[in-house]
């Protein structure tokens, strides 16, 4: 089966998890949601086409590998908002704000965790490989996207190009395994490398399973539901002519 990658580098990027109080955690692999919705951003789509985004979701399956670890960063973020604040909704509307005097006292806080440094390789697929958008349009659309492509938030800018080739694999992790090897990225004395996959592909003696909920549910904004992922070890592959740009 033919596997796209993607090479997620950047000086900063940021996997989104629950929000916590004032908290905004991040996980170590991208969620399900995120890759589909870089996809569906660099083909051009727009937000109100709830329907497309979730058929593209549903038929993705993908896995992710963390080449270079990079280090975990926090930010403190601080606000002062008045009661005449105005700003644009992801609805396309101008939204005001509500609420008596008091409630502008304090600043609106909250904290920002990050990745620096990091390096993370994306294997998909997608199933059924015959329905439109196939892997040659999201491959041409990562390499001339519509619009910038971002890595978790806006600030967060790739450093290099997302489209890293494809492979020729019968699984998600051997997907991985080969694309670590492409990359050439895995410093020594380092043999493997964290990574995660679809459970239905089968866990190892080392491996634990994990259950998400990174799928969007588009048409409500919303996430819901639990998807099954394996989370091990991914050992780079020789170089193979699988391999393709």
């Amino acid at each position: 089966m033919r596997h796209l990658l993607l090479d997620l580098d950047a000086p900063l990027m940021s996997f989104g998890g629950d929000m916590v109080d004032a908290y905004g955690v991040v996980r170590d692999f991208p969620a399900k949601s995120m890759v589909a919705g870089l996809l569906a951003n660099a083909l051009g789509w727009e937000r109100y086409e709830a329907d497309a985004h979730a058929r593209l979701q549903d038929r993705l399956a993908m896995g992710s590998a963390r080449v270079i670890e990079g280090r975990r960063v926090r930010d403190f973020q601080t606000a002062q908002l008045g009661g005449g604040d105005r700003g644009w909704t992801t609805r396309g509307r101008v939204e005001g704000r509500a609420g008596g005097a008091a409630t502008y006292l304090s600043p609106h806080i909250r904290y920002r965790d990050a990745d620096a440094d990091a390096r993370v390789l994306v294997a998909l697929r997608l199933d059924p490989a015959d329905e439109e958008p196939g892997l040659d349009a999201l491959a041409a659309g990562l390499d001339r996207p519509e619009r910038p492509l971002f890595i978790g938030r806006k600030p967060f800018l790739p450093s290099r190009p997302v489209h890293a080739g494809s492979v020729d694999a019968g699984s998600i992790r051997e997907a991985l395994a080969l694309g670590v090897s492409l990359l050439a990225a895995v410093p020594p004395p380092h043999t493997s490398v964290r990574g995660q996959w679809p459970a239905f592909e089968g866990l190892g003696p080392n491996d634990r399973e994990e259950e998400l909920t990174d799928e969007r549910n588009w048409p409500a904004g919303v996430h819901a539901g639990l998807r099954r992922v394996a989370e091990g070890f991914v050992v780079p592959a020789p170089d193979s002519p699988r391999v393709s740009a």
